[in-house]
């Protein structure tokens, strides 16, 4: 059987890095990047020189830094290749200025607004981004193309709300609620479309309730978020 699976190219060992959402993955990057913290916030670190903070998850970072120049990024790429043996992804790399463009970092963008309570005020709101949204809409018709018609709504709704409950929990905070609302009515289309496909004759909603409240009696749980700013 291993010599088979080895002929059709379905085994690959890697002779370096960790396997690509593997669960030990981010474990060993912060194990490994934990060195890369202390020498940042060391005596002759960025965090001294540069007055510069390290925000870093796993392999993912952002440095900031009211100043950026040459030394700056010099230390970072001697650090990182250099010394830790690294390789940088320079096309997820690049500097900016959150003053005034949008940063993605986690699943949230990150952007300055203008305040609707001080006109004249500009505040850093964090929203879930568009890629995040994308690939929350995503699961939600996975959830639903993976089940046959003959799949009880009431155990498809279970699916998708323990779905949405692990991403609601994650991105409700901060501005939320477009994101929210754009899910929500995502979800109810597919839904819809699921009764419709149940039975060849036309799906019928109780009477005297809406789509919504027919969904809401069968269980399914609207996405709300925690805070809104």
């Amino acid at each position: 059987m291993k010599s088979m699976l080895d002929r059709l190219g379905r085994i690959k060992r890697n002779d370096q890095g960790t396997p690509q959402g593997g669960v030990i993955s981010p474990l060993l990057a912060n194990i490994y990047l934990h060195w890369f913290d202390k020498a940042f916030y060391s005596a002759n670190g960025p965090a001294h020189w540069a007055d510069a903070r390290l925000v870093r998850y796993a392999d993912d970072f952002v440095v900031l830094a009211r100043q950026q120049g040459e030394r700056l990024r010099q230390y970072l790429e001697d650090k990182l290749e250099k010394w830790l043996g690294l390789e940088l992804n320079r096309e997820k790399t690049r500097v900016g200025d959150v003053r005034k463009e949008s940063l993605d970092f986690l699943g949230y963008t990150f952007c300055y607004v203008n305040s609707r309570w001080y006109p004249g005020t500009r505040l850093l709101s964090l929203r879930p981004s568009t890629k995040a949204v994308q690939r929350q809409k995503d699961c939600a018709a996975v959830c639903d193309q993976s089940s046959d018609e003959t799949v009880p709504v009431t155990e498809l709704i279970g699916r998708i709300n323990r779905q949405l409950r692990g991403w609601g929990n994650y991105f409700g905070h901060g501005y939320w609620k477009d994101a929210f609302h754009e899910i929500n009515g995502h979800v109810q289309i597919w839904l819809s479309i699921h009764l419709r496909n149940k039975s060849q004759r036309p799906y019928r909603l109780p009477e005297g309730q809406t789509l919504y409240q027919h969904l809401q009696a069968l269980g399914w749980v609207h996405l709300r978020g925690h805070v809104s700013a």
